[in-house]
């Protein structure tokens, strides 16, 4: 057990933030299956500035890296761009 009251509270902090960026990491590679599971290209085309957004948004706030972002988002689009 933490011998600092300072020590208690940034335990309570990480475990709270930990949660936090779980639950939106776990949306995000939700929405990025679905859009990689569609198939049909006008569905895919509204759903791609939605995912794209929300990786940003992500790496804006350090959940996830801005290159990992980056990545997701070119290997989408090259999976939106070559649906027929």
């Amino acid at each position: 057990m933490a011998n600092h009251k300072s020590s208690v509270k940034r335990i309570r902090q990480t475990a709270t933030r930990r949660l936090h960026n779980r639950y939106y990491a776990k949306t995000m590679r939700n929405a990025v299956r679905k859009l990689r599971a569609t198939t049909d290209k006008e569905s895919a085309v509204a759903l791609l500035p939605k995912v794209q957004g929300m990786l940003d948004k992500l790496a804006k706030k350090n959940i996830i890296h801005k290159n990992k972002a980056a990545n997701i988002t070119s290997s989408l689009m090259l999976h939106v761009k070559k649906l027929a």
